[in-house]
């Protein structure tokens, strides 16, 4: 019998002033002002037909994610959450973030989002050196990076993030340690520090860009790495750093398999259904034209996750995360029987990337470095 894991939401604010050559994310570049009357109309409309999916429980964690969300005005955001919070019940404590561009306006902001309701902002900042935001298409500058992390630890929101991007076009070392140390000065209570990768259909893929060498990145890494242990910083996950109590509650109901609701254009969603046995993705309509066409329908795509998909999707957002893995979430949250891991679990024990501590599963370093073959495994199960 499937356990109904705990819920979060997810929004998708589509519009950003300019689309990032390296973005894949579904985004749209501002032709002109964004409706966000009839938008959060819109989403409370789409909330309203997913509610059913909720089965009696509380919200964990909201992230109001894009696009660049911090275009709403405050008053929207507020009228979102308050129309979130008449629908469905909150946690205590409950995580409430919004990703935010660090320009001066959108910053400026920061604390009529947080009387809105928002407790935790993740600026993407990306660099702190206007060569590297310039090839980037980033349209802030260094300072309005500083200013925006600084507006953000002044305003009491109970954290915010700081994204940071490394293996840059050209990067060397160095740059990437500037980096990286002009984001420590800042103190963000979290960091998420990733390596650019090229994605298809993105004018990166297209003219790609010449990044560093193999060896390059791996000393960024592990020179990085050690800078962040040695300021106090945890790493969590595979690309996130953190002051030990300040993980990102969203991310990690995200990474344990948890629920969430999506709502917004192209949001994903990811639903346990215990009295089918099933458990369910959605998808809604991707464009904001469509999304806010009167009558359509919300929903665009949904199907039910195979039980031959189900291993390796679990260990797919499991293995993000650097904490053991509890062996009995494994049944509990799939429905799955443990012996379709026999095989995959013995070969895994051989190679020595996995290992048994009795009631937990645990990823060796070995497995950490060869991450993709331990992924491999559960494919082959």
């Amino acid at each position: 019998m499937l356990t109904l894991p705990p819920l979060s939401l997810y929004v998708h604010i589509p519009w950003c002033v300019q689309k990032c050559p390296y973005c894949d994310f579904n985004s749209h570049a501002l032709k002109e002002g964004i409706p966000e009357r009839e938008y959060v109309d819109a989403l409370l409309q789409d909330l309203d037909a997913d509610l059913h999916f909720a089965q009696g429980r509380r919200l964990h964690s909201i992230f109001i994610g894009g696009g660049t969300p911090s275009l709403l005005s405050p008053d929207a955001i507020g009228r979102l959450l308050a129309g979130v919070r008449e629908r469905l019940p909150f946690e205590d404590g409950i995580e409430i973030t919004l990703e935010a561009n660090p320009g001066t306006v959108e910053a400026g902001r920061f604390g009529g989002f947080r009387q809105a309701g928002v407790n935790r902002i993740s600026i993407g900042v990306q660099s702190f050196q206007a060569d590297k935001l310039e090839r980037l298409g980033r349209i802030h500058d260094p300072e309005q990076a500083r200013f925006a992390a600084k507006e953000a630890a002044s305003v009491g929101l109970s954290s915010f993030n700081v994204d940071l991007m490394h293996g840059l076009p050209e990067q060397a070392l160095e740059d990437a340690l500037f980096d990286l140390e002009q984001a420590l000065a800042l103190a963000p209570p979290h960091l998420s520090w990733y390596q650019l990768t090229i994605e298809p259909n993105t004018p990166f893929a297209s003219r790609p860009p010449a990044l560093p060498e193999d060896d390059t990145l791996a000393e960024i890494y592990e020179r990085g790495h050690e800078l962040l242990l040695a300021h106090g910083y945890e790493q969590y996950e595979v690309s996130a750093y953190a002051r030990p109590g300040f993980e990102a509650r969203h991310n990690l109901n995200y990474w344990r398999f948890g629920d969430y609701l999506g709502i917004g254009c192209g949001a994903h969603g990811k639903v346990t259904l215990p009295p089918q046995g099933r458990i369910l993705r959605t998808v809604k309509v991707k464009h904001p034209r469509g999304y806010l066409e009167p009558e359509r329908p919300y929903l665009d795509q949904h199907w039910h996750i195979a039980a031959q998909d189900l291993s390796l999707e679990y260990f797919m957002n499991r293995l993000r995360l650097f904490e053991p893995i509890p062996k009995a979430d494994f049944t509990a949250l799939t429905g799955q029987s443990m012996e379709r891991l026999r095989t995959p679990l013995a070969e895994a024990y051989r190679l020595e990337l996995l290992e048994d501590t009795g009631t937990h599963w645990r990823v060796t370093p070995l497995g950490r470095r060869f991450l993709n073959r331990l992924l491999d495994l559960f494919l082959e199960e």
